[in-house]
């Protein structure tokens, strides 16, 4: 009878509360305008984990907080807390934070060989999509020493080597990891991977070895044939004199390189052009022509030592005068060519119908900056005279 009476109080109590329920809003509702901001608040429904935990703010997600760094419990229990969260972390993309977690957990020190190894593979693949490739391949070989046979550590490992394009230790790896786990589909298809990078990079290795070789002969062809010509470059500074006016020096000066180099053809950089050798034998160079009066210049990139300079000079002016040239006087004919001897402060004048080789070959002629340069002034013109004015003149 008593039973029947408890039983009838009983949802005598429930009708009530469903009445009031009905009727009544409950005081720690959701709000209806904001239920999705409280219901993130909720450690369960969490989207994303917040960047700092207000107690005030997340009481619940603190509480768990507090759970997981208890130091009261055991440091294996600790550990795994603190993986679990670098976990949380590492699914979230927060590459960061769950490097942080699992360090946490390794300084523990709990004495747990596999959770430590996961400690350190779970890191490691961290650092490797932060791309910290080397912190994550000193991770996966730490992993490794505590569990020779970890999967995770040994694919791992064989992936930083691959970025870091160390393909024959990657290919150690993998053989490590096969012995263990012969039919692992990941291993295989990492070995295959760092065993065709590897062909890849000795194939390069030994073309840009070839190209090296190749360049070294050419240059060394070049040198030798500007040298058995007796041609002179000159460096950076200017020749100086040797004790001597006399214009029958026999010598270059010292600034002209003795040992020819390639520091002496320096044109390439500031001209895109620079002296070669053909297949029969003949040197091309790059020469500047030099127009003062109009502050004007021609470059011819390719000029081949056996042509004369009247050659080229019908080409410029023959058949239309240039712009700049607005008295129509820089006729073929009417031109004047020279080359400056710096360190006598002295002009040489060249007989268009001479070869270029032949003015490159005298004694007093200095090749600077890779490029052979000549004034081009008109026969007879007010200008010529003004600017020869003081100037020691020299025939070839």
């Amino acid at each position: 009878m008593a039973s029947s009476t408890v039983q009838s109080d009983s949802d005598d109590g429930m009708d009530e509360f469903m009445d009031k329920f009905k009727t009544q809003r409950y005081k720690n509702a959701f709000s209806v305008d904001n239920w999705e901001e409280e219901f993130n608040k909720v450690p369960m429904f969490m989207k994303t984990a917040p960047e700092e935990i207000d107690p005030q703010k997340y009481p619940e997600l603190a509480c768990l907080q507090a759970i997981i760094h208890d130091e009261d419990r055991p440091p294996e229990e600790q550990a795994k807390s603190l993986k679990d969260e670098g976990n949380a972390f590492f699914k979230e993309k927060n590459y960061q934070k769950a490097i942080l977690s699992y360090t946490a957990g390794l300084k523990k020190k709990c004495g747990d060989q596999d959770l430590s190894a996961v400690l350190l593979t779970n890191r490691a693949a961290a650092h490797f999509h932060l791309g910290n490739m080397r912190s994550a391949m000193n991770d996966a070989a730490a992993a490794r020493k505590i569990k020779p046979d970890h999967l995770k550590a040994l694919i791992r490992g064989a992936q930083c080597c691959i970025e870091l394009r160390n393909f024959s230790e990657a290919i150690r790896w993998c053989d490590e990891g096969l012995k263990a786990h012969p039919s692992d589909k990941k291993l295989q298809e990492l070995r295959a991977a760092a065993n065709k990078h590897k062909r890849a990079a000795e194939r390069d290795a030994r073309r840009a070895t070839a190209k090296e070789k190749k360049l070294h002969g050419e240059k060394e062809a070049l040198l030798a044939a500007i040298e058995d010509r007796g041609i002179k470059l000159l460096q950076s500074a200017k020749p100086s004199r040797c004790g001597s006016d006399s214009e029958d020096e026999d010598e270059g000066s010292p600034a002209a390189i003795s040992q020819l180099s390639l520091d002496g053809l320096s044109s390439q950089e500031a001209t895109g052009a620079q002296v070669f050798l053909d297949e029969q034998g003949s040197l091309h160079w790059p020469v500047l022509f030099l127009y003062p009066e109009h502050q004007q210049s021609d470059f011819i990139s390719a000029f081949c030592e056996s042509s004369c300079f009247v050659d080229h000079l019908a080409v410029m002016f023959g058949e239309g005068l240039p712009p700049w040239d607005t008295d129509r006087k820089y006729h073929p004919q009417n031109l004047q060519l020279y080359f400056e001897d710096e360190e006598k402060e002295s002009l040489y004048q060249v007989n268009p119908e001479t070869s270029l080789l032949r003015v490159l070959q005298h004694k007093r002629f200095f090749v600077k900056a890779g490029t052979p340069s000549f004034i081009v002034l008109v026969n007879g013109s007010p200008f010529r005279k003004q600017f020869l004015t003081g100037k020691k003149i020299h025939g070839l």
